[in-house]
């Protein structure tokens, strides 16, 4: 371990602030830890927000990370709920809305990405909602009662996870997607059209092409959906999901490398030696892009802990990210597929589904498995190995997939 490094600042509590500290400690730091976050709720998974919390059925306290006890003996220097407004990287500080300025050594930008609001006047209505924190689940949630009307501004994941989650609790839902198919930065046309199917068997009313809609309050204290001067809808709430916004400006504003987020190398260092990012705010290494997922914010922030402690722990894991819609669960593999590459459909059940793609010396390049946890799995493997995979097998329900071995 790095015996210089004494005082270490996290900017940021989620996933991977979370396991960069549990990490620090975990591996021997024991010099001054401190957490800047701008929540009071702290280490806690976001995933089930949309779906178990959103329900009703995940008690919050199910969703920590670690133990009471563990993160007390963290020992950590807490800063909450208190804001990072500036990096000095020349004088190695930290500067708080609180007017506190934190010394570090080493320090981690561990800041996500918050959600997206096409139209800023729209966080004035108090019936107008995003989910990318407790307190966004739980308000929205006690909305959500039989029999009322929800419009979903936005066909991502988040949405359709929203949507899956307030139809089993007897919301009327309408979804709203500007482009011409669901998911469409991560998914190919057949999976769009899968997941649009599912939603509308199970009562979704789904509007593709919608073009740019305007919220407009009604006397009656619920809300219309407007375009070009006409309602589309009168609901009585609004959930908006038209993807994230990368928190990296506080690493831009300290004159870091940027892209679409903080470049990083494979140890998660920026072009500041001292200063490291991970998670949604961190380009992946090896992709060149984001990945906003609970397994890259946890397993990148990982390795960069052990970097920033002197360790030689180099993050390059594929993407993987999964959703829960209805009897569902929809697992991704790998980068999103290309119009080259090879489609393989396996059909293995009722409910057991699997869009597989392969390059042109049939390797995987990706994955779509519904409800085949154990294909993905497999698929890990390959990916790794760069396997090359027969197409024919692969179809087949009736071959074991086991013997395709790395």
């Amino acid at each position: 371990m790095t015996t210089s490094v004494s005082r270490i600042v996290i900017i940021g509590a989620g996933q991977a602030g979370a396991w960069a500290a549990h990490t620090l400690r975990q591996q021997g730091f024991t010099g001054l830890l401190s957490v800047v976050s701008d929540e009071h709720s702290i280490f806690y998974e976001r995933p089930p927000l949309s779906k178990q919390v959103l329900a009703g059925e995940m008690d919050p306290k199910a969703l920590q990370l670690f133990s009471d006890e563990a993160v007390a003996a963290m020992d950590i220097d807490w800063h909450k709920p208190a804001r990072a407004t500036a990096i000095d990287p020349g004088e190695h500080t930290v500067s708080l809305d609180s007017g506190a300025v934190l010394a570090y050594d080493k320090l981690l930008i561990a800041t996500g990405s918050r959600a997206r609001l096409p139209v800023q006047e729209w966080q004035n209505l108090p019936n107008v909602f995003t989910v990318r924190t407790l307190a966004d689940a739980q308000r929205l949630g006690a909305r959500l009662q039989p029999g009322k009307r929800l419009a979903i501004l936005g066909g991502g994941w988040i949405g359709l996870e929203v949507a899956a989650t307030a139809r089993k609790k007897g919301v009327e839902v309408s979804l709203f997607e500007l482009g011409e198919r669901l998911c469409a930065r991560s998914v190919r046309p057949e999976v769009s059209d899968f997941l649009c199917e599912l939603h509308q068997h199970q009562g979704v009313e789904v509007r593709l092409d919608c073009g740019l809609i305007d919220l407009v309050a009604a006397d009656s204290g619920t809300l219309n959906l407007c375009r070009a001067g006409q309602v589309l809808a009168e609901v009585d709430a609004v959930v908006v999901g038209a993807g994230a916004e990368i928190a990296a400006e506080l690493g831009r504003d300290a004159g870091l490398a940027m892209g679409q987020g903080l470049i990083v190398d494979e140890q998660g260092q920026t072009s500041d030696p001292d200063i490291y990012a991970a998670g949604d705010v961190a380009i992946h290494p090896k992709l060149g892009f984001c990945i906003q997922s609970w397994a890259n914010a946890q397993n990148q922030a990982i390795s960069a802990a052990k970097a920033m402690l002197g360790q030689d722990s180099p993050y390059q894991d594929d993407p993987w990210i999964w959703s829960d819609q209805y009897d569902r669960n929809i697992q991704i593999l790998g980068t999103p597929a290309t119009t080259d590459s090879r489609l393989v459909l396996r059909q293995s059940g009722d409910n057991q589904l699997s869009f597989i793609y392969l390059d042109n010396d049939g390797r995987l390049e990706s994955m779509i498995a519904v409800n085949d946890a154990k294909l993905v799995k497999l698929g890990k493997r390959w990916l790794k190995a760069g396997t090359v995979l027969p197409a024919d097998q692969l179809a087949d329900p009736t071959v074991n997939l086991m013997t395709l071995k790395p």
